[in-house]
């Protein structure tokens, strides 16, 4: 059905490849790079804490992300390269890893990078005391020795087979200079392209170029991201040119601007997924069967029509559809309200029994347009479902840290790495699973990969974690969404700006014509 029909016939009420599509509608005007300009970037989100360690959002990552370097990369096919590390070697035995660094390398407080900031870096994520959100990638790490200022070998005491993937996202891999930690959080010193300037919380970031950039300075003197999660505010700041560029162009608009000419469109897929969070800690989502009907209650290709007009595909799994670990065999569960009737009263629930809060941010505008489908759904199934909206911060707050939730709907970017998806989200002691999911076959599972050194075993055994989150419904998985980025005509370098995990927006290459 598609989104006129279906906002037509409904009483709710609504307020492949990885990278694709993503040459953009007019070329610039000129095609050589210019140096200088400030780039006045329309963000989608809003930032949070500014220390890459202890940060869980992609909203901040997408802008640290220029700030910091990790000590090794992916290419566009997701393969690790070095990067601040100027080669790296495992030992036959899979326990020991040797980094060799690159030299000259500075930090944006003028030092110069060695093994010292390497360790205490590795040390910092890995200590309980931090809170980082990917403590876990260093749980087998037995000792880290830095026998010269340029060599780091890092053993561990058990295989860790996704250990050096794990290490090419920033928020594990990254290098900050001895010591840094206690100011990362409001004034992050990395090695990157960027060194940050300042912040105005819920307004806008502001960074400058490091002229010192061990991979030759930026072409863009400053990047100022402005913090606009309303989408049409942001479109109508990018049409009067007030902002060169934005994310995530309204999804009703796009083919509007792509037919109107003026502007250049940038899309690829997938951005992210989405899916409707449970709280396992909440009496009724503790039952399988719960779990299931609210899964069918949900006609998953309505709703991406109704909130997302179409722009993604809807999956029941969060692997990136290119990975060799994705389970084409899941299908969705399709919309069926008697049977999602029987089964809550066969749990104990007859119809009007069960009375569910929906909190959902309104740093996602069609998060609330979801949740707001979903009542009518839910009414039909005997179920009273009551929105509450929720600033970012406080749903992160409410959410994520304290788990103060019955149902609520998130998205996740940059999990490509199936043991950052898996073990992140899933496991029970994951340091993403808000949910508060504890189920031993996928402990049991998620451990298993972990010590699986052929990927097409280990990737099988990805498969086995997908279809027992299929059957138990821990969560509902709904779609996979599109990216897009608008930008005026004077903005070059856009084949450069999408990091291959589809969520990092890199500006070292991006450059404004005069």
């Amino acid at each position: 059905m598609k989104r006129r029909s279906f906002l037509a016939s409904t009483t709710a009420v609504f307020g492949a490849t990885l990278f694709s599509g993503a040459a953009p509608r007019i070329a610039s005007a000129q095609t050589q790079p210019v140096s200088g300009g400030t780039l006045i970037w329309g963000h989608s989100e809003t930032t949070q804490n500014l220390d890459m360690h202890q940060t869980g959002t992609a909203s901040t990552g997408r802008v640290l992300q220029n700030v910091h370097n990790s000590i090794v990369t992916v290419d566009q096919d997701l393969n690790v390269i070095p990067m601040l590390a100027e080669s790296f070697e495992q030992s036959d035995d899979g326990l020991t890893y040797t980094f060799r660094l690159r030299p000259g390398v500075k930090f944006h407080d003028g030092s110069e990078m060695t093994s010292a900031d390497v360790k205490y870096s590795f040390e910092r994520c890995a200590n309980p005391d931090t809170g980082a959100v990917n403590f876990e990638v260093f749980n087998a790490v037995e000792s880290i020795d830095t026998p010269d200022p340029l060599t780091v070998v890092v053993t561990l005491n058990q295989i860790n087979a996704p250990f050096l993937s794990r290490l090419a996202e920033n928020g594990a891999g990254v290098i900050m200079p001895e010591g840094s930690g206690d100011v990362q959080g409001e004034t992050p010193i990395g090695a990157g392209p960027f060194r940050f300037v300042r912040r105005e919380f819920g307004n806008e970031v502001e960074l400058e170029r490091f002229d010192d950039y061990w991979d030759g300075p930026a072409y863009l003197e400053r990047v100022i991201a402005r913090e606009i999660p309303e989408p049409t505010v942001r479109l109508t700041g990018l049409r009067t040119g007030e902002l060169h560029m934005i994310n995530d162009i309204p999804a009703d608009r796009i083919g509007e601007i792509e037919d109107a000419g003026e502007l250049q469109v940038v899309k690829w897929f997938p951005l992210n997924w989405d899916f409707v969070n449970l709280n396992h800690t909440f009496e009724p989502f503790q039952d399988a069967r719960v779990r299931r009907a609210f899964d069918m209650i949900i006609d998953k290709e309505v709703l991406l029509e109704g909130a997302l007009w179409g722009q993604g595909a809807v999956t029941a799994s969060p692997s990136y559809p290119t990975s060799a670990s994705f389970n084409a065999d899941l299908v969705q569960r399709p919309q069926d309200i008697d049977g999602a009737r029987a089964l809550l009263e066969e749990a104990g629930y007859p119809p009007g029994s069960l009375d569910i809060v929906f909190k959902a941010t309104t740093n996602y505008p069609y998060h609330i347009e979801s949740a707001q489908i979903l009542v009518e759904w839910f009414r039909m199934a005997g179920v009273n479902l009551t929105i509450e909206q929720l600033t970012w911060a406080d749903w992160l707050s409410q959410c994520w840290v304290d788990r103060d939730f019955q149902m609520t709907m998130m998205n996740f970017f940059t999990l490509w790495e199936p043991d950052f998806l898996y073990y992140s989200l899933f496991n029970t002691v994951g340091a993403f699973n808000y949910r508060s999911i504890s189920d031993p076959e996928i402990d049991a599972l998620t451990e298993e990969a972990r010590i699986t050194v052929d990927p097409a075993e280990r990737a099988e055994i990805y498969k086995a974690v997908q279809q027992r989150l299929f059957d138990e419904a821990h969560d509902i998985m709904l779609w996979f969404r599109n990216g897009s980025i608008g930008a005026q005509p004077s903005v070059g370098g856009l084949d450069t700006i999408v990091h291959p995990n589809g969520s990092n927006l890199n500006f070292h290459k991006v450059w404004l014509n005069a």
